[in-house]
């Protein structure tokens, strides 16, 4: 999947989102996401890159524990095939909830 694959596949969740972080005075009110490429675990074979594979974070933020939402991206990830780990924090400083779905996706769709 390419970069603007990931922007239609989450915009499906009818929620803000950005890249990274919103610009600063811009931070919607939650819920909203952010995704970002933290880095890549790419295949190799005959001293080069054979499969590009790129991590990424999806994070969803709350300002109160939303399952209904949670659900929505999940059934979006569920239809497009893409396996994910999850996990939740409480952000004490902002007041929200982070919920992080990590995954690995196959650039370009090989």
């Amino acid at each position: 999947m390419t970069h603007e694959e990931i922007v239609t596949m989450l915009e499906e969740a009818g929620l803000p989102l950005a890249y990274d972080h919103f610009a600063e005075g811009e931070s919607p009110d939650p819920p909203f996401l952010i995704f970002i490429f933290p880095g890549t675990d790419n295949m190799f074979a005959d001293n080069r890159v054979w499969q590009k594979i790129n991590q990424l974070n999806i994070e969803l933020y709350t300002d109160e524990k939303s399952p209904e939402t949670e659900e929505k991206i999940e059934d979006i990830l569920d239809s497009y095939e893409i396996p994910y780990e999850k996990s939740e924090y409480w952000i004490e400083s902002e007041k929200m909830y982070e919920v992080l779905y990590q995954t690995e996706i196959i650039y370009g769709g090989n």
